[in-house]
């Protein structure tokens, strides 16, 4: 039997459907670490409820994250920051299936302010259907890494 995938979930603000991707990815079994609002209930700074969850994500702690904010773009602005991080916005499922496929895309974030449940199992579902990347653009993931060391000495 395989170890369950972590998953960190953290959000800005205790959104209804920040606690649903919580409760969703639970009941797939899947090992899941809260952050940010969601450990409490408080809300936090945005950049604070990302950087938070992503440092956790590259010291291993977990094998992928999601982040929720309110248009989902500050928290995925602040999780860039973080080296090692490919989070990608996602509003769709096929985006949310090509960002992890094409792109290695490490983090989903998604925008509390447009995502409904149901959109959000479906994107949970394409996200998670991709066990590895397309290793066909293995070219273009070394290019990121050198641009990543570059920029992050």
């Amino acid at each position: 039997m395989q170890p369950a995938i972590k998953v960190i979930v953290s959000s800005d603000k205790p959104y209804a459907v920040a606690n649903f991707i919580v409760n969703e990815l639970t009941s797939r079994g899947y090992k899941v670490l809260v952050d940010g609002a969601l450990k409490d209930g408080k809300p936090v700074p945005w950049p604070d409820a990302a950087y938070s969850a992503t440092k956790r994500l590259v010291n291993g702690e977990a094998d992928t994250a999601v982040l929720i904010c309110f248009t989902g773009t500050g928290i995925t602005i602040a999780a860039n920051k973080v080296k090692g991080v490919r989070a990608a916005l996602c509003l769709d499922p096929e985006t949310a299936r090509l960002a992890r496929l094409l792109n290695n895309a490490n983090v989903l974030t998604l925008s509390a302010r447009l995502i409904t449940e149901y959109l959000a199992k479906e994107i949970l579902d394409a996200w998670l259907s991709v066990k590895e990347p397309d290793y066909s653009r293995a070219d273009r993931f070394k290019r990121l890494e050198e641009i990543e060391e570059t920029e992050f000495k």
